[in-house]
């Protein structure tokens, strides 16, 4: 056995760690966290000195008994968890579960894994930084606090199964206001004036009035001062400017980068780069930290005068503007300049190669430009037309890098400018007004999202990936793809000696790919914030974060936070889960003309929907699903009882009903047991039999065998993930290298033939008589499948050496779980019964 036992949270980082350290050493994985909070209960003493109470996760204990051999062995054990505060808390866990020894424990840190900065941390250990622990405790507890005690008032109060988080509600507000306001958004409209101007060598470059005219009337007035007029230059002015380089990546700015160039979602970023810091190309990629080590400085300024020359190197260090953040720390960048790019899956590749080039460029000379201003004047009035041009003389960082914007209006890059002087007469090609209306404000990206979060001081490094995928995997917020109205504007074109009026039209409002909240998302927000307004107070976040930051540096007692904020907080809880009205963003849009009944709008069990009549009346009420595009904002009363036509009855075909209808997840026609999804922005009202048809006819197209293999039909078709084959039973991705549209009898054959190989490669075990097998899955895991019961097990399992006997105990177990959760909440439904039956007697007696 090694003396040494180094003990980190990932197998790819054991892996790169143990090729830098000779054989005294062992690298092993604690596999990321081994201890937390328990699932089932608060596990934190709220009476008491706010101790939580932390276990070993079931999946975990076979690694930490593994963990306890190799501890045992060693002479030394060396814990090398990542050196942030889960880091920190990783190697405290470790030590307290693995029952540690002072003496025979050191803790090292290092923010690349190279083998020089491995063996520098091992020339420089360190204890566990109680302080590190004690800040990443205190986030811990605080967000186990709100959500375990927030998340039953949201299913009382609310709606079943739905949760909040301290920073994932505070995101949801962000997205919630500004949906509203645009929605509450009023366009105005104005004319912009631009022209397009020629010297007498016949060289054009266009032109504009600077502002825009308030009225339809005082832009046709301008165009006719313009009829007849000659222009020349009034003035034109040259002056040098300079751009400098953005600073290297911190973890916020690695995320809006790589979403605006890479089209990567934050948590995409945040795992490629998790890869590359783990395969030692990129230093510490959790961070929020601009410096550059004299080091990295010194190997950057090597590659560019090898690469550029002398003239492009100007090494300088950038000053962060984060509060709390960590200047010792270092921003992400290549562990070795050098490597322009690396071997790797090809998002890393890209992904790297944008840090290399952000880096790079933050040690390379200003960028030197020309800027040219132009003012034309006309005879016949005073008003001045502004061109401007921009000339590159060197371009310094620009060889390399430049920085992308969220700011969708900012305008294109100014072009170069034909030579130009004072007094020199222009032709005039024409002069348009064009009718311009006000944006409403932009709907978030992920990127902007982050860029917000941090601007607010709210979460940190760590937190905004798993943020984004919470909410989104709530249901609270959707990447949405609103579909834009069509909006008519007026441009008028002088030419000539004419003028002429065009009427042209728009698409406004549409959005694809940005974070719009659902109608889930809206009322939770709204039931929070009216109860909660202290808790999603952006103010209130960013001085929990600063509250954190003091207790990292040792200036603050993490349980006397605790106790302060629970003590506020708490009965605030018990008040809003006793007087608080239900909340389901309910409006009343008017009355049913038939029954004189109210028609209203509100969330309901399977989403929002209208509805006619309330539960307290004598006839049930009648409910209607919104369509996908209609919001509880939004809807209006018409809308509303429109919907109410639904399901409409179209015909019959092949002697069963055919009929169109809304659904939980949009509009359908369904003929038999069959259901076909309208085309997007199809409005269900509108389809008629014959359109019905088309889409039936589609579908069995779609779904009618394109090959038989093995005596079993083979049926093509487009999912979630892309082009795939179904045979027996078996869902088959294709993958580019085919022509979907075209595939050959050897190109099916040959998909099936793949993934009968692939199947038999992950199976380890097949016990058919018992109808039970053990597979390969996904990250490493193994599954037991037995008929429609899947059991996932964590990697650390030894399936190899599984045996029938503990396979078919597992499944037991499980089905126990699952007949247990079942009769409890007959027994709740039960009670309610009893006690509804026991109301309805007394209010009769009465």
């Amino acid at each position: 056995m090694a003396k040494n036992l180094v003990i980190v949270e990932s197998p790819a980082k054991a892996k790169t760690i143990e090729k830098f350290l000779g054989k005294d050493y062992k690298v092993a994985s604690s596999f990321g966290h081994i201890a937390d909070l328990p699932t089932k209960e608060l596990g934190v003493d709220t009476e008491g000195d706010f101790k939580a109470k932390y276990i070993v996760s079931k999946d975990k204990k076979d690694v930490v008994r593994k963990l306890k051999g190799f501890a045992k062995d060693a002479e030394m054990v060396w814990l090398a968890s990542d050196e942030d505060r889960e880091g920190e808390a990783i190697a405290w866990h470790l030590a307290e579960e693995l029952k540690l020894k002072k003496e025979k424990t050191k803790r090292i840190v290092f923010h690349e894994i190279t083998k020089s900065a491995i063996l520098k941390a091992i020339d420089n250990p360190r204890g566990i930084n109680y302080n590190l622990v004690n800040a990443q405790q205190a986030r811990r507890v605080l967000d186990r606090l709100v959500g375990y005690e927030l998340s039953p008032v949201l299913w009382r109060k609310v709606k079943g199964g739905l949760s909040a988080g301290r920073v994932q509600s505070v995101s949801v507000r962000l997205i919630v206001e500004r949906e509203r306001e645009i929605q509450n958004f009023k366009a105005e409209a104005s004319f912009r004036i631009d022209a397009e101007f020629a010297t007498e060598q016949g060289k054009s470059f266009k032109a504009k009035i600077p502002k825009n005219f308030d009225s339809r009337k005082e832009a046709e007035a301008f165009l006719q001062e313009n009829l007849g007029s000659n222009f020349k230059v009034a003035e034109l002015t040259t002056k040098p400017a300079k751009k400098s380089p953005a600073p290297p990546f911190t973890t916020s700015t690695l995320q809006q980068e790589a979403a605006r160039k890479l089209y990567f979602s934050v948590s995409k970023t945040m795992t490629m780069a998790q890869r590359l810091y783990e395969a030692g190309h990129i230093t510490y990629m959790r961070t929020d930290s601009v410096n550059l080590s004299e080091d990295a400085r010194k190997g950057a300024k090597e590659e560019i005068l090898k690469a550029y020359g002398d003239k492009y190197a100007k090494s300088r260090q950038f000053k962060g503007k984060t509060k709390g953040a960590q200047e010792a720390h270092e921003a992400i960048r290549p562990t070795n300049f050098a490597n322009h790019s690396v071997r790797a899956d090809r998002d890393e590749q890209r992904l790297y190669e944008l840090i290399w080039k952000r880096a790079i460029a933050s040690q390379m000379s200003e960028a030197q430009l020309e800027r040219t201003n132009v003012k034309i004047e006309a005879s016949k009035h005073d008003k001045l037309f502004t061109a401007n041009g921009e000339v590159l003389k060197f371009d310094g960082f620009l060889k390399v890098y430049l920085e992308s914007t969220d700011d969708e209006e900012a305008e294109e890059q100014n072009g170069m400018l034909p030579a130009l002087k004072e007094n020199q007469p222009l032709n005039n090609k024409y002069i348009t007004a064009t009718e311009r209306f006000t944006r409403p404000p932009y709907r978030y990206t992920e990127a902007s999202l982050v860029k917000k979060l941090e601007e607010l001081g709210i979460g940190r490094p760590s937190t905004y990936a798993p943020t984004i995928s919470t909410i989104q995997n709530r249901n609270y917020i959707e990447k949405g793809s609103v579909e834009g109205t069509e909006r008519e504007y007026v441009q008028f074109v002088l030419k000539g000696e004419n003028i002429k009026e065009n009427k042209l039209t728009e698409t406004v409002g549409s959005d694809k790919g940005k974070l719009v909240p659902t109608a889930v998302g809206m009322v939770v927000n709204d039931f929070l914030v009216n109860h909660f307004s202290n808790i999603l107070d952006y103010n209130f976040t960013a001085k929990v974060e600063q509250g954190f930051d003091d207790i990292a540096e040792g200036n603050e007692e993490w349980t006397h936070m605790m106790k302060e904020f629970y003590e506020e907080f708490h009965p605030q809880v018990l008040d809003v889960a006793k007087n608080a009205e239900r909340e389901v963003g309910e409006r009343i849009l008017g009355e049913d003309p038939e029954t004189g009944k109210p028609v209203s709008v509100r969330l309901g069990k399977f989403g929002p929907m209208v509805q006619i009549g309330s539960v307290e009346d004598d006839e049930k009420p009648k409910f209607a699903s919104l369509g996908p595009d209609q919001t509880l904002d939004s809807i209006t009363y018409e809308e509303a009882m429109d919907l109410f036509q639904l399901p409409k009855e179209l015909g019959e075909y092949k002697g069963e009903k055919v009929e169109v209808n809304n659904g939980r997840f949009g509009p359908y026609v369904k003929f038999g047991k069959k259901y076909v999804s309208l085309e997007k922005g199809e409005d269900p009202l509108n389809v008629d039999f014959e359109r019905a048809m088309e889409l039936i006819k589609e579908k069995e197209k779609a779904d009618a065998p394109i090959h038989h293999y093995e005596d079993m039909p083979v049926q093509k078709g487009v999912g979630r993930f892309g082009p795939f084959l179904k045979w027996n039973g078996i869902f088959i991705n294709v993958n580019k290298k085919y022509d979907f549209d075209n595939l050959s009898v050897e190109d099916i054959e040959t998909l099936i033939e793949d993934k009968k190989r692939k199947e038999r490669e992950k199976l380890i075990h097949n016990w058919e008589e018992e109808g039970i097998r053990v597979e390969k899955a996904r990250w490493g895991r193994f599954n037991i499948i037995k008929g429609k019961t899947k059991i996932e097990l964590p990697k650390t399992t030894d399936a190899e050496n599984l045996t029938l006997q503990e396979v078919q105990e597992i499944l037991e177990e499980k089905s126990k779980k699952k007949t247990t959760k079942k009769k409890a909440p007959a027994k709740k439904t039960a009670a309610k019964k009893t006690a509804s039956k026991k109301k309805t007697t007394t209010k009769k007696k009465k």
